[in-house]
């Protein structure tokens, strides 16, 4: 008996030894896989022209985790190998081929354990599944087109600049897959942005992109009808608006106009794309963070990878992704990575091992593919696509190729870069590699490779041929843009005030709460009870009941309207509370969201994250989305605009010029010389002013570039926002926004100069002084005007009148001669400014006052400075009083 126990017990531990053998191996295995999942990318042969030696790292060694090659372990739940066991020796050589081929990822960082089990599976899976040969004969085609195209034109334009898709021809591969599958998921929008590596073998093999465009263009004819001034931009920065025929599903394409300043179209393809999604009423306007993702519409981001790496509005775009109003459900990002910018190689061009590290910053996952690969660059397009679509977040292909040529074809980059353009030059093309290995494998045959690139080139010949027969057509004014028209050379006036007891009705609704909201006291009092009594009374209303107003009865006619910027709900200066937030539950209420049953207007009150550029662009996005919403972007103070001043030079103020793109974007930006110091003083007028293509020596009309305007009254500013929906044009509209002037006590408007048949006045005239004792006419914009004005009746200085220009561009010359021409006997006029000599309005107004008034005109402000105020409180208090004082003693 005692040796049966022992026996079994000896069995038992046997077995259980056993057991813990097996139990420990898989274990360890499991741990190896991870360290694939996390590691094998740095190992990943990913760069079709790299000097240096594949490394074999240390963390993917399978000694380190104690096993060894024949050591048998189960596959199940831990890898996806489409069986259940098996060696480590077998599992070795999977876990090589899929996560150190051709492609590496980068995913062991993401947020979920569902993401990561997701993307694994996804991965071990799709890098496996054949392609059809279908797929590889069109892959082959596209990649043949765009090669052909480059030779093309290097023949036939040998001194253009083409910015060729050399060296990256797979990106085709990854264009063809990703529409299919939009097509093929039910997506019926894409809006696409990208730089100009290889941005015409984009448009013309794969957009519609007429090529005797193409080719006028380069012939130096303007892409715009005759009878359309523009200015018109570079060939590279041409786009395609099209629709895609895709399986007998129609998808369109939307790729946006971008200036040169590489990433700055990004913000402005995402807020285009919201926009769509609020055109189809898909995903549109969430007012907290639950959104309704679009199944219609999806932006991809091109990228070149030298940019991405370094441009910070990269990192602010990242940063608004899942911001409530912002969000559009996550961006497809293709980043054509060249492995230098310009001249400058990969290695002295970042800090980061990768030029897509920031995508870590919100735990996106990144595949990395060797783009001499086009088979695993269309299977990496189908895992970003699938993971978008599931998890509705950003996805990035890390497309790793070179370019052929210098920056441009006419650079010669062996000076900077000789040892990798060794390589390149000494290789066979992405294409002929691809296609040779196509032909070994009898999916295609030579015969028909050569008449895929005969008949290419015979399209592109008869395109050249015919190109002088080309007359271009209006893209422009289509759609929910039909309607709208260019701005004429004239100055129009548009009745913008409304029915009084509309009016009322709107203030009212402005401040209505439900019962059970919790109101803060001091909002209950000073906000809600005040603007009622103010109704009620028929008492002046303040700059925030006006805005109110414009918005709420514009809401009330069906348009939307949408502001944006930092701390807009409640206002930098704590005046607009168009939002009210509960105090015990933190629940967010905007009483002008809810006026009437039905309504169909809506306010999107956006609070942005801390930044400029890429809000400012994402606003730029909506407004030339959607000319039925009134687009506000509000900067916290004027100055602060500077921080997105490439999305104003290259979008706001020339996008109409250059590319015919209309908006209506409205700019608010607070203004004003309080002693706040030299960045909380100025919104830099004179910047704005520069930038218009207002002119000295004729009066302007409605069509200048932008609208300029320094409103001193909230019925001014009601009409200002409204026109801006009413006018049959668009056109940006700055406006230097109050700050002190909020609150001022004679910065007040009655609801009688809102109500019908009133209008924004481009100049107001002086009516509190007796014309003819009249030798001297001041004249002011903005602010400043209150400061003169409470002088000269606290002196009772009887012979100066005030002349405001509320409308500096376009240049009111017709109204201000009329308010000049009242006054017989004067002598001097003066020009009367807050800002230095150097700023502000000065020498803008200068110019034009004495070529198209005839008159000379004196300077009266502070003298020039290199800041825009001083940041001392005894020194401004001494400036402020000098520039009140002054222009009454000038003479």
């Amino acid at each position: 008996m005692l040796n049966d126990f022992f026996t079994l017990l000896f069995f038992i531990l046997l077995v259980s030894k056993e057991y813990l053998d097996i139990r420990s191996k898989n274990s360890n295995f499991y741990r190896l896989v991870i360290a694939y999942r996390e590691f094998g990318h740095k190992q990943a042969d990913i760069n079709p022209i790299s000097t240096k030696k594949s490394i074999s790292l240390v963390e993917l060694k399978p000694e380190r985790f104690g096993l060894n090659l024949r050591d048998k372990v189960s596959f199940k739940g831990i890898l996806t190998m489409g069986k259940e066991e098996g060696t480590i020796e077998e599992a070795l050589q999977f876990l090589n081929e899929t996560y150190c081929g051709s492609v590496g990822v980068e995913f062991s960082y993401l947020e979920t354990e569902e993401e990561r089990e997701w993307f694994a599976e996804t991965v071990e899976k799709c890098l496996k599944d054949p392609l059809t040969d279908e797929t590889r004969v069109a892959i082959a085609i596209e990649m043949l087109k765009s090669q052909t195209f480059d030779q093309f034109l290097a023949i036939k334009f040998a001194s253009f600049k083409r910015y060729s898709g050399e060296g990256a021809e797979s990106m085709m591969a990854f264009y063809h897959e990703f529409f299919k599958l939009c097509a093929n998921d039910g997506l019926e929008y894409i809006v696409l942005c990208m730089p100009h590596r290889g941005r015409l073998n984009f448009l013309t093999g794969m957009l519609n992109f007429p090529l005797k465009k193409l080719f006028r263009k380069l012939q130096g004819y303007s892409e715009f009808p005759d009878d359309v001034v523009t200015t018109g931009d570079v060939i590279s920065h041409f786009v395609s608006s099209t629709n895609l025929n895709i399986d007998q599903k129609k998808l369109h394409v939307t790729m946006l106009r971008n200036p040169s300043h590489l990433e700055a179209v990004n913000p402005v393809s995402m807020g285009k794309t919201r926009g769509i999604m609020q055109a189809v009423k898909d995903g549109a306007y969430n007012e907290d963070i639950n959104t309704q993702w679009s199944d219609k519409v999806l932006n991809i981001q091109i990228h070149g990878d030298a940019a991405y790496a370094a441009q910070g509005v990269d990192q602010e775009c990242l940063a608004l992704s899942a911001t409530p109003h912002f969000e559009i459900g996550g961006t497809v990002h293709l980043i054509i990575n060249n492995q230098l910018g310009f001249t400058t190689p990969a290695s002295r061009g970042r800090s980061s091992r990768y030029c897509t590290d920031l995508a870590k910053m919100i735990s996106a996952p990144v595949i990395h593919v060797n783009g001499d690969d086009p088979e695993m660059v269309v299977r990496a397009a189908k895992i970003a696509f699938n993971y978008q679509r599931k998890f509705r977040k950003d996805v990035f292909v890390d497309l790793n190729c070179f370019r052929r040529w210098g920056h441009n074809e006419l650079d010669d980059p062996v000076f900077t870069n000789p040892v990798i353009y060794k390589i390149i030059h000494n290789r066979p093309s992405v294409p002929d590699k691809y296609v040779n290995k196509l032909i070994e494998n009898n999916v295609l045959s030579t015969n028909k490779v050569k008449n895929i690139i005969g008949n290419y080139n015979s399209q592109l010949n008869q395109s050249l041929n015919e190109m002088d027969n080309f007359i271009p057509q209006p893209t422009y004014f289509a759609g929910l843009w039909t309607g709208i028209k260019q701005a004429e050379a004239s100055v129009t006036e548009w009745n913008t005030g409304v029915d009084l007891n509309l009016l009322k009705f709107v203030a009212e609704k402005s401040v209505h709460i439900k019962d059970d909201l919790v109101i803060h006291p001091k909002l209950l009092k000073n906000h809600i009870k005040t603007r009622l009594n103010k109704i009620e009374k028929n008492k002046p209303l303040d700059w925030a009941t006006a805005e109110a107003l414009a918005i709420g009865t514009l809401l009330y006619q069906g348009y939307n309207v949408r502001i944006s910027g930092q701390d807009i709900g409640r206002g930098t200066f704590s005046h607009r509370h168009a939002m009210l937030v509960d105090q015990s539950t933190g629940e967010i209420h905007i009483p002008l969201n809810s006026m009437v049953n039905g309504q169909t207007g809506k306010l999107e009150l956006a609070n942005s994250i801390l930044s400029e550029e890429a809000v400012l662009g994402y606003e730029y996005g909506i407004s030339i989305a959607l000319p039925t919403t009134l687009t506000i972007w509000e900067a916290q103070f004027g100055d602060f605009f500077n921080g997105a001043q490439i999305i104003i030079d290259t979008f706001v103020t020339s996008g109409e010029a250059k590319w015919m793109l209309n908006s209506g974007l409205t700019i608010l930006l607070p203004h004003g010389y309080d002693g706040a110091g030299p960045e909380h003083s100025s919104c830099r007028l004179e910047r704005f002013l520069q930038l218009t293509d207002s002119n000295e020596d004729k009066p302007d009309g409605d069509n200048v570039n932008m609208h300029v305007t320094n409103p001193t009254t909230p019925a001014q500013y009601f009409h200002l926002l409204r026109r801006q929906m009413l006018r049959n044009f668009r056109k940006p509209l700055i406006i230097v926004a109050p700050k002190i002037l909020l609150r001022h006590t004679a910065a007040t408007s009655l609801i009688t100069d809102m109500e019908s048949h009133t209008k924004f006045q481009s100049v107001i005239g002086d009516e509190k002084v007796e014309k003819s004792k009249v030798n001297k006419v001041i004249l002011v914009s903005g602010k400043h005007y209150y400061a003169l004005n409470h002088f000269r009746e606290s002196t009772e200085q009887k012979n100066v009148a005030i002349i405001r220009i509320e409308s500096l561009c376009p240049f009111p010359i017709q109204e201000l001669l009329r308010e000049i021409n009242k006054f017989k006997y004067v002598e001097t006029f003066i020009w009367s400014q807050e800002e230095p000599q150097n700023m502000g309005a000065w020498n803008f107004i200068k110019p034009r006052f004495e070529n198209l008034c005839g008159k000379p005109i004196k300077y009266s402000g502070r003298k020039p400075m290199a800041a825009p105020a001083v940041g001392e409180g005894n020194l401004h208090q001494q400036e402020a009083q000098e520039i009140i004082i002054k222009p009454f003693n000038i003479k």
